[in-house]
């Protein structure tokens, strides 16, 4: 197996973790353990870590990309004896998830101040709302790659935009129902459009709402904790913003979500090593959940 990579490499320079797999056609756990073992490879991995959490894992916690997702996508694979050819491609690939990123930011954004114009137009009651973007465009680690959208299976292109609204309490339950209903046409029209196919995931709540999930006693609050904890301001009011970032501080949400991070480090470390050593059938059979991403997607269903 690694003659065949290094034959690759050799032929066509270094590569994705994708280009590879697509290439060899072999075994997924294997490859990557090859990769990761040889002494003639070098692995270049670009972007960020940040929480997930699965259901899957007895800890509840991970980081993501996953180290399948994170091998596929966000991988260059050289040669040990030409790393300046490794770091070059290594900054191609780093440079196209960031143009992924700020156009997906770009979309979500015209969609969304589009909505927020028609809100202030339809409701001149000056009810606070903000919409909050979360997931890894905010970490500009999005990627391109097609994948089936959950509800519907078309492919869509890679990340989803994962959009929070919160609205003020006190906010009429009719406005909720049109700025849903706004959304779910806008989600439903960029589905439908063969050269957008993006899919946005999103939900509306109140901040009585969010206050009710800071309790953070279940795997639903935590996972919307978390969202709203790396979720980065997009449009609407700011001070409302600000009051559910600062409920995460006041709540001690935030110290809790820092040590779950933590935690996800550590068994990421845990799980590599394990994945390194490990008999490829005892893995697939076992420890799949540590290779293999889970979509954190309850918050939004």
């Amino acid at each position: 197996m690694e003659e065949r990579i290094i034959r690759l490499i050799e032929e066509r320079g270094p590569l994705t973790g994708t280009d590879l797999y697509d290439a060899l056609e072999v075994d997924g756990i294997v490859l990557w353990q090859t990769c990761k073992r040889s002494g003639r490879l070098l692995v270049r991995s670009v972007g960020t870590h940040y929480l997930r959490l699965d259901r899957r894992l007895e800890r509840l916690v991970r980081l993501s990309p996953s180290i399948w997702r994170e091998f596929l996508t966000y991988s260059v694979i050289g040669l040990r004896s030409a790393p300046e050819a490794v770091e070059e491609r290594a900054e191609q690939v780093r440079r196209h998830i960031e143009e992924v990123s700020r156009a997906k930011v770009d979309l979500v954004y015209r969609i969304v101040s589009g909505l927020g114009m028609w809100l202030e137009s339809e409701y001149q009651s000056g009810w606070r709302y903000c919409f909050i973007i979360a997931g890894d465009i905010v970490y500009n680690m999005a990627h391109d790659v097609p994948r089936p959208e959950r509800s519907t299976g078309r492919l869509v292109q890679g990340s989803d935009m994962d959009l929070v609204v919160i609205v003020e309490d006190g906010c009429p339950a009719e406005v909720c129902r049109r700025i849903d209903a706004a959304i779910f046409e806008e989600k439903s029209r960029l589905l439908m459009t063969p050269h957008l196919r993006e899919e946005i995931d999103y939900v509306v709540k109140d901040l009585s709402r969010v206050r009710e999930q800071m309790h953070f006693d279940d795997f639903k609050r935590m996972v919307a904790c978390k969202i709203l904890h790396e979720g980065a301001f997009l449009y609407g009011d700011e001070g409302l913003f600000q009051t559910v970032k600062a409920l995460l501080r006041s709540e001690g949400v935030l110290e809790k979500l820092l040590d779950m991070e933590r935690s996800a480090r550590i068994f990421r470390r845990q799980a590599e090593e394990m994945l390194l050593t490990g008999d490829p059938d005892a893995i697939r059979l076992e420890n799949l959940s540590s290779f293999y991403p889970a979509e954190e997607s309850e918050e939004f269903e």
